[in-house]
């Protein structure tokens, strides 16, 4: 297999440093740049498709790093300073980068067992919430993460890296509006699962610990600064809220889910449901 060599801002580097840079260009290419050891893993391990392994010419390589090239179609050797510029990182602290094929945005590739928990999350404006909110689902049992609206962009360096890997073991879905969640919502209820929209708010009507969340759920998250749209807030069946003291009105949006998603878990685990009967 030939390996390209970029040692220059050349175009292709430009390319490439769009992909970290533009999410327009992202979303045309349908690809993105993955780095670190766990996230180029756990990408590999889920069966996402590498296209191209970018690595440092001027270093010998690990043998993880040399497995990780024999796997992709396309590898490139680059210059350090050129690669610390593409990472983001001091020079000689990153050994290898990843480009991966982006999944179409289908609401299918989240699974939907019996007892479903899912989260939306309404128009983020920080990549590091989404990746953050990822990698609390993977760790706490949750099914799929939904990002409605104009929002920031899942597979932005930022929200891979906040993601620790869980990107490629949690799907993630994005949606220009509610209206098609709220079809797969009314689709998955004529199936026989009875899955309840619960809103979060500062004002709801029922403290977060009297929820039953060993329901199936779809949990519903607002943007950091102006919480659930209108849209959201109508649709939900239920809003809880997170009793408070102090001088803090509300909590950071990756902490509020973090914060559903270990409720439920302690639920689930004190009272274990049948999980027959759910969508593959």
């Amino acid at each position: 297999m030939a390996d390209l060599k970029i040692s220059t801002r050349n175009s292709r580097f430009q390319l490439l440093e769009a992909l970290t840079r533009n999410r327009n260009h992202r979303l045309r290419e349908h690809r993105f740049v993955v780095q670190g050891v766990r996230p180029i893993s756990q990408a590999i391990e889920h069966g996402w498709t590498l296209l191209t392994v970018i690595h440092d010419a001027e270093r010998s390589l690990s043998s993880w790093a040399r497995d990780v090239l024999k796997q992709a179609p396309e590898t490139i050797s680059m210059s350090s300073a050129l690669l610390a510029e593409l990472a983001e990182k001091d020079e000689g602290a990153t050994e290898i980068l990843a480009v991966v094929a982006m999944p179409e945005d289908e609401l299918s590739r989240i699974p939907v067992p019996a007892d479903f928990l899912g989260m939306v999350f309404d128009r983020p404006t920080q990549p590091g919430n989404i990746g953050a909110i990822l990698r609390s689902m993977d760790a706490l049992g949750g099914q799929g993460l939904i990002v409605s609206g104009h929002a920031a962009d899942p597979y932005d360096p930022k929200s891979v890296r906040a993601s620790t890997g869980s990107l490629f073991a949690t799907p993630v879905v994005r949606t220009a509006s509610g209206g098609p969640v709220f079809d797969w919502v009314r689709d998955i209820r004529a199936r026989g699962i009875p899955l309840t929209l619960v809103a979060t708010d500062e004002h709801g009507d029922v403290d977060v610990w009297d929820y039953d969340f060993t329901q199936p759920s779809l949990v519903l998250i607002g943007n950091e600064t102006g919480g659930l749209a209108r849209g959201w807030r109508e649709a939900a069946d239920v809003m809880v809220r997170v009793p408070m003291v102090g001088a803090a009105s509300s909590l950071n949006a990756s902490n509020a889910a973090t914060l559903m998603l270990y409720e439920a878990a302690r639920q689930r685990a004190a009272r274990p449901v049948d999980r027959r009967g759910g969508l593959s």
